[in-house]
């Protein structure tokens, strides 16, 4: 048996807000089990809120460009992200049980069973990558025809889908080793990972696109060639952090080995993890699917609008993530109360984020439209998505923290439950019913969309403040 590494960190002295942020983006190695939960929670929050913004805007610089190839091109991507999320389905579902198992083992003070945890991970995530991804990049052109693309779209557009499916592994190990970092703290490290893999997606993107200077002019096919090249480069960057000894978790030789009994309790925790982002993704894709009956602009309308709303959404998940790394650690210094604390502050933060946000995303949807697209069809379809789905945003703020709690709890299967109800009893049904049966049309699929994340945040705030999910053991 390996010695039990200790984290011994001495206290922390009082620091002034740019003294707190600039450490935050740099990184520290501060005990969040110790430290004021409002600082722990800003060390967490700000450098996750800065990864998720360069990824959010990765999203819109990519479609601002795809929307220049036309509508076929838009809506192949998001034909292809919608059953892309499948996949990132099965990674969130495994990062978070990752997530959960690191941070418990560094609240523990055992960095060496974190280390071991994330080796384990490691092997999952590749295992896992191979049974999902080859079978995708096998039947990419049948997949886009089952989801509704005309001969056309798939003529153009099955490469790019092809290319993005042949990236899988890459995106898993992606999820995963970046859940490493955050369990264990580090999350200024996840931040640089994204900072690297999007800046240079960024710089390619229109380069294979248009074909500027010496590159080829690959159309929509080069916007999936600069985003594979861009993730593996950040997927390099990972593996490096992790074997230099910098980073908390510090992977050598001796962890270069199977350790069953892990990966039996990271695959326990994350197959409801899985499930549960599997029942939101796959609604997602339903509505997708729903959506497509109306044709291609607002299939295209729709990718612009949602690639919007996740613009403005992703620093929330930052927050909820730091909530999650909060819970997990806190847990494991046998500190429920603090872990409960720590998520009401992180909760508040959020809703005044997005209560914010959501002003602009209903009061002026239109203008902020006008910049991805000059095509009035699409713009009004993606102008009706950003302001019907902002009007949930100030709830939905609540319940991505509580939801995301569960999960640094190690408690998946709640979280699984609460999106069943939400997404496969709520919300698929009524967008069905307001698109096919109302005037709404495709507005009523929009619609559907705040209405559930309504009947979510409702049913986490009940089951937070009972409190079971602090008794969670893993």
């Amino acid at each position: 048996m390996q010695p039990v590494e200790q984290l011994v960190v001495p206290p922390s002295p009082p620091a002034g807000l740019w003294q707190t942020l600039s450490e935050a983006v740099k990184g520290t190695h501060q005990d969040f089990t110790e430290i004021a939960i409002s600082r722990a929670v800003i060390f967490l929050a700000i450098p996750m809120v800065l990864e998720m913004l360069l990824e959010s805007l990765f999203a819109l610089v990519d479609i601002f460009w795809v929307t220049r190839l036309g509508a076929n091109a838009v809506a192949t991507v998001g034909l292809t992200e919608s059953m892309l999320t499948l996949i990132f389905s099965i990674a969130l579902g495994l990062s978070f049980s990752v997530n959960a198992m690191v941070a418990r083992r560094v609240g523990e003070k055992d960095l060496e069973g974190a280390s071991t945890a994330a080796m384990q991970a490691i092997f999952l995530g590749i295992g896992v990558s191979l049974i999902v991804g080859l079978p995708a990049l096998l039947y990419a052109h049948e997949l886009l025809k089952f989801m509704g693309g005309d001969a056309a779209l798939i003529a153009s557009g099955h490469r790019y889908t092809e290319i993005v499916f042949s990236s899988t592994a890459v995106v898993m190990l992606l999820f995963m080793n970046n859940a490493i970092f955050r369990g264990a703290g580090d999350a200024s490290i996840a931040m640089r990972v994204l900072w690297v893999a999007n800046a240079i997606n960024l710089v390619l993107d229109p380069c294979f696109i248009f074909g500027w200077a010496f590159f080829p002019k690959l159309g929509v096919t080069g916007a999936a060639l600069a985003t594979l090249i861009g993730r593996s480069c950040g997927l390099l960057y990972q593996i490096w952090m992790l074997t230099n000894g910098k980073a908390r978790v510090h992977l050598l030789m001796r962890h270069l080995r199977v350790v069953p009994s892990v990966i039996l309790s990271l695959i326990r925790v994350s197959f409801t993890g899985i499930l549960q982002f599997l029942i939101a993704h796959i609604s997602w894709l339903v509505l997708v699917r729903i959506i497509s009956t109306f044709g291609s602009l607002a299939v295209a309308g729709y990718t612009i609008g949602m690639r919007v709303f996740i613009f403005v959404i992703l620093p929330s998940w930052g927050l909820s993530g730091a909530a999650a790394t909060m819970v997990g650690q806190n847990l494991g210094a046998q500190k429920p109360d603090r872990a409960e604390r720590a998520v009401w502050i992180t909760a508040g933060f959020n809703a005044v984020y997005l209560g914010i946000i959501s002003l602009v995303m209903i009061f002026a949807s239109h203008s902020v439209i006008a910049l991805f697209s000059a095509d009035a069809t699409v713009s009004a379809y993606a102008a009706d998505c950003l302001r019907i789905v902002g009007y949930g945003n100030l709830v939905y703020a609540f319940g991505m923290v509580m939801v995301q709690a569960f999960n640094g709890a190690g408690d998946t299967l709640t979280p699984t439950l609460i999106n069943i109800v939400s997404f496969w009893l709520c919300e698929t049904p009524l967008a069905w019913y307001l698109a096919n049966r109302t005037p709404l049309k495709v507005n009523g699929v929009f619609a559907a969309m705040p209405i559930a994340y309504a009947v979510m945040t409702v049913i986490s705030l009940v089951i937070f403040t009972r409190g079971n999910w602090k008794l969670r053991k893993i």
